[in-house]
């Protein structure tokens, strides 16, 4: 089910093939690029958490799958990661690209590859730009695999994408893949306006929206606004809607996308599970088998 057949989507607009671009129009782009601010504003906990793990394992080369603004991407830049971006949007991708042509002084940004790509032809798109390369790592962050919505009913296309990530991976490569707490915003009908991502300096209000169909929730839109300026009231308002992926079923849809041969762990808010009792996010790391 698309999110326009329910709700209509302040942020419309259909790329020519595959995965909704709900950022089309441009105008949840420029309010994303405002609520998640720089790659300064960037939490330390995050930062701490993304690079800690990536250099235990000796990663190096990054595939950012949902790359946006290339917020994330430049982050792991500058901490000395090799980044290849890619992302659906359009509209996303020229913040991305603006960004790079603004640091095109800085000789660790003359590497980094930006691309348009969809998760559902992955490993053929990559193979167009960087033939028979494998990455040490993948990730998909900030809640961004909860885009894709489950056109059919039976989620064949989120399991087909989260294949086609393990199949971009070297092996004893690693997968970052998360999502919001949809249980309890479920349950709660609420979803917390602070990020675990970045420290946004404007107020955010977010109304939640729950569709349920035959009993099962099937998406929840998020309605934002963002009041830039208190003097004069401006606000920037946007809606992003998701699929309301649950922890127990998401976790065997990771497992199965490996084969059940993956080293699984699960975070909560990137603290271990026991330490947080309603987490914000949960956060999926998988290291693919070396055999």
């Amino acid at each position: 089910m698309s999110a326009d057949q329910v709700f209509h989507s302040r942020s419309e607009g259909i790329p020519s093939e595959g995965v909704k671009d709900q950022y089309a129009d441009g105008k949840a782009a420029r309010a994303w690029n405002k609520f998640i601010g720089d790659s300064n504003q960037r939490t330390q906990n995050y930062k701490d958490f993304l690079t800690g793990i990536l250099r235990k394992h000796g990663c190096k080369n990054v595939l950012d799958t949902a790359c946006g603004t290339g917020i994330d991407s430049m982050m792991l830049i500058d901490e000395g990661f090799k980044m290849v971006s890619i992302d659906a949007s359009d509209k996303m991708l020229k913040h991305a690209l603006k960004a790079r042509w603004d640091k095109r002084k800085e000789s660790n940004y003359d590497e980094w590859i930006i691309e348009e790509a969809n998760w559902e032809t992955l490993p053929s798109d990559i193979e167009t730009f960087l033939p028979g390369t494998k990455f040490d790592a993948v990730i998909c962050l900030g809640n961004s695999f909860a885009h894709l919505l489950d056109e059919y009913g039976d989620q064949r296309m989120q399991k087909m994408c989260l294949k086609n990530f393990a199949k971009c991976l070297k092996p004893g490569g690693l997968l970052f893949i998360d999502h919001r707490n949809y249980d309890a915003m479920i349950d709660s009908g609420a979803t917390p306006g602070h990020s675990i991502y970045y420290n946004c300096k404007y107020p955010v209000d977010i109304k939640t929206s729950v569709l349920v169909v035959g009993g099962k929730p099937q998406l929840i839109a998020l309605d934002y606004c963002i009041t830039t300026d208190k003097e004069s009231n401006e606000t920037s308002e946007f809606r992003l809607c998701y699929y309301p992926h649950k922890l127990e079923k998401f976790t065997r849809m990771l497992d199965e996308a490996f084969d059940n041969r993956a080293k699984h762990h699960i975070y909560a808010d990137f603290k271990p599970m026991d330490q947080v009792s309603v987490p914000g996010f949960f956060i999926h790391v998988l290291e693919k088998a070396k055999n």
